[in-house]
């Protein structure tokens, strides 16, 4: 972008727009976000954040306004010029307080700066837009969510679930932190008490010395059934929420493991931290009574905090997912102490990662039995989604290796 044009553009705009585009190359909304609005003021950007989370949460009713407006398919429009008009058709119809003038030009600025020839274009498509109701073509636009992905949810938990996991994701995700049970909450918060002990709705606005912590996620690791004294194995455990959570059970053992040093490192956990790939041959000397793996996936469980998830995910991403998790799994279980428990759990909502990973590693292991099984779906619980499944010998006396 050339001096002049940024000069010419807000810096929340410019931001945003920047955002957008690395997102198109595999970038992750979340990170490159917070990396690039580090320098801007508080203002900038939060409304830095709404571009870019809005954009996604709608891109498919922006993508369907666009051609309406212009007459052309957005995917024929080069990347720079439909991420601009996307952009800002979002902020003309969804963010009411903006000056519409300031929206337009700056929009055409940020077209001109990379393809001056379509500046007259994106001109007179945004002088089209207006905030007048539409009749959406179909379910997947109006919800804004690929419709086959639909169609899989609709299979799964029935068409009505279905509709509220991609309603919920269109909403901004309500911040959740976490105090121990029986610390003090801080004076400078409000907050209001969830079911899940520990847990509580951020009310005030977020402190940015008390990091949240979603309702789903909290929610998981009490299934494991954490009790004093007891060795615990986290292999997935970065970037240290639910592993901070076991802490607060006094442990006489916790090792956290996780395959990237650089989170690991971050995760500021005060516990031994070993960095190693699940998936291969575990380095353990010893079994734990309780092993948790959070095992990495597709996420669309949280797509209503992560968007871009919804327009990457491919259906053969699900099997692939799979296959690393079963890994997981079987590397784990010569490690669970007789009589222990293991907790397998995905931020994941498809089958491929869940339901089927635990069946067949029930299958290949017939000394294991599965306890029970749970699912946060969004729209029905709060938060994001979570599966959960508990594990444990069926002889709980000895291990049948």
């Amino acid at each position: 972008m050339t001096a002049r044009s940024f000069k010419a553009v807000s810096p929340a705009r410019s931001v945003a727009f920047q955002t957008l585009l690395e997102i198109e190359e595999g970038a992750y909304a979340a990170d490159t976000l917070r990396a690039r609005a580090r320098a801007l003021a508080p203002r900038d950007a939060a409304l830095a954040s709404q571009i870019v989370f809005g954009t996604l949460r709608f891109r498919a009713q922006l993508d369907y306004l666009l051609e309406h407006y212009s007459g052309k398919a957005p995917f024929k429009l080069d990347v720079e010029v439909r991420e601009a008009l996307r952009t800002a058709i979002f902020q003309l119809r969804y963010l009411e307080r903006l000056p519409s003038h300031a929206v337009v030009h700056e929009a055409v600025e940020l077209v001109k700066a990379r393809k001056r020839s379509a500046a007259g274009f994106a001109n007179a498509v945004l002088r089209k837009v207006n905030r007048d109701d539409v009749g959406w073509p179909d379910r997947a636009t109006e919800l804004s969510c690929p419709g086959w992905l639909l169609e899989r949810w609709s299979a799964h938990f029935g068409e009505a679930i279905a509709d509220g996991i991609a309603a919920s994701a269109l909403v901004p995700p309500q911040p959740f932190i976490r105090i121990a049970p029986g610390k003090p909450i801080p004076s400078e918060l409000t907050v209001d008490a969830t079911d899940v002990p520990g847990c509580f709705r951020l009310l005030s606005p977020p402190d940015p010395g008390i990091p949240t912590h979603d309702i789903g996620s909290q929610s998981i690791l009490p299934l494991l059934d954490l009790r004093a004294g007891q060795t615990y194995l986290d292999l997935c455990a970065a970037p240290g929420n639910k592993t901070r959570q076991a802490l607060e059970t006094p442990l006489s053992l916790a090792v956290a493991c996780d395959i990237s040093y650089r989170r690991l490192r971050a995760s500021g956990l005060d516990c031994p931290k070993l960095v190693l790939d699940g998936r291969k041959p575990l380095p353990f000397s010893r079994q734990f009574d309780r092993i948790f793996i959070d095992a990495p996936c597709s996420g669309t469980g949280t797509i209503g905090r992560n968007p871009e998830i919804k327009w990457r995910v491919q259906p053969s991403d699900f099997g692939r997912f799979g296959e690393g998790q079963l890994e997981l799994l079987q590397r784990a279980v010569p490690f669970l102490a007789p009589g222990g428990k293991l907790l397998y759990a995905t931020c994941s909502l498809e089958r491929e990662e869940n339901e089927d990973v635990v069946q067949r590693f029930c299958a290949a292991e017939p000394g294991m039995r599965l306890e029970g099984e749970t699912w946060r779906i969004p729209g029905r619980e709060e938060g994001d989604g979570f599966y959960g499944a508990v594990l444990s010998w069926r002889d709980a006396a000895a291990r049948p290796h």
